[in-house]
């Protein structure tokens, strides 16, 4: 019998929609999108199937910030839609409407780690809203906000246009093992 890993890290991996939906009608969120997010989709599945010592590294969860449907845990079932926010006054209208700052905040405190990777502008509302606890976060993020972030007690990877990139893919996943 396997002994139970008391290192085990919890890890929710957060980004937001795609414009390129891989399913018509109903899916869960994690099989909805795809483009940029198949980069962060490859880490969570990753992470979920990783094994230090002989057992599992860490708990993984994964969210999507959606337009029509404001935070989705990434197994929810969610149909497509129509228009995809991508500028500042969208996040904003989406915040204002669904409240995901207010969704993550509550979700995130259960976590070890929170790795996000989202645009400038959605960000900046995090720092502001103080969405999420010091110490927590691995930020995947604009250069501007790399002094923010280690004020926060958070890691800052720099995002490459709108990826996650594969250099800081590797990076998170060397961080979460080291740490679990």
């Amino acid at each position: 019998m396997k002994k139970d890993n008391v290192n085990l890290r919890s890890v929710l991996v957060v980004t937001n929609d795609s414009a390129v939906f891989l399913k018509k009608g109903l899916a869960t969120a994690f099989e909805m999108f795809g483009g940029r997010t198949e980069e962060i989709k490859k880490l969570v599945a990753r992470l979920d199937t990783a094994s230090k010592d002989g057992m599992k590294m860490c708990d993984v969860s994964y969210g999507v910030i959606s337009t029509r449907f404001g935070f989705v845990p990434g197994n929810y079932v969610i149909t497509n839609y129509d228009e995809v926010m991508s500028k500042k006054e969208d996040y904003e209208r989406v915040q204002k409407e669904k409240d995901f700052l207010g969704q993550l905040n509550q979700v995130s405190i259960y976590f070890d780690r929170v790795v996000v990777c989202v645009p400038k502008d959605m960000f900046a509302m995090f720092l502001q809203d103080e969405t999420f606890l010091p110490g927590k976060v691995i930020a995947v993020t604009c250069p501007d906000f790399k002094e923010e972030c280690a004020k926060r007690g958070w890691v800052f990877f720099e995002r490459k246009g709108a990826r996650l990139g594969k250099e800081n893919a590797e990076k998170i996943f060397r961080l979460i093992e080291n740490e679990s």
